[in-house]
């Protein structure tokens, strides 16, 4: 069984990945960190020298080796993973898809923390950054509700969000 995890930027989709994983002993893939270790680059970097165009077309030959694995495997996808191609459709035939949902202020508050390894937000003023997360999760949304679960991750623990999704897929 594949798990997909799914959500924007700061949702906590590789916190809890790795809390999940050991959890249930499944293999853990991060696909953003798969792609920086193929290319040898970190994401910024990618984007910087290759471009997105670049980037969305690998993430999507990465993302359909992975899914098509036989191995039991939590995979922690990029935030505009689902969004782009027929990814949505391919993650939710091939896996178990979770959407982790968290509100505009608890993702600006994680993505602040981390704003230089976030190509997308780094060159924006701290408090331009609500108003553009707000503008993105309503872009992505559509693509997100898609998913076979979603789990709110406001004000919990990792430990119990991780709880929550084998409750979920009855695991």
């Amino acid at each position: 069984m594949i798990i997909s995890l799914l959500g924007y930027m700061g949702s906590g989709k590789s916190h809890i990945s790795k809390n999940l994983s050991k959890k249930i002993n499944f293999q853990l893939i991060d696909l953003d960190q798969k792609i920086s270790e193929e290319h040898q680059l970190t994401i910024p970097e990618i984007f910087k020298t290759r471009g997105e165009i670049f980037f969305r077309k690998e993430e999507k030959r990465i993302l359909e080796d992975i899914l098509n694995s036989k191995e039991n495997i939590i995979l922690s996808l990029g935030g505009g993973t689902p969004v782009y191609y027929d990814n949505m459709d391919l993650i939710n035939i091939k896996s178990k898809s979770i959407f982790l949902r968290a509100s505009v202020k608890t993702l600006t508050d994680r993505v602040l923390l981390q704003k230089h390894t976030r190509p997308l937000i780094s060159k924006l003023e701290d408090s331009d950054i609500p108003e553009f997360i707000a503008k993105h999760l309503f872009e992505r949304n559509p693509f997100y509700s898609q998913a076979h679960f979603t789990i709110d991750t406001d004000y919990k623990e990792p430990s119990n969000i991780s709880d929550e999704i084998i409750e979920a897929l009855k695991i």
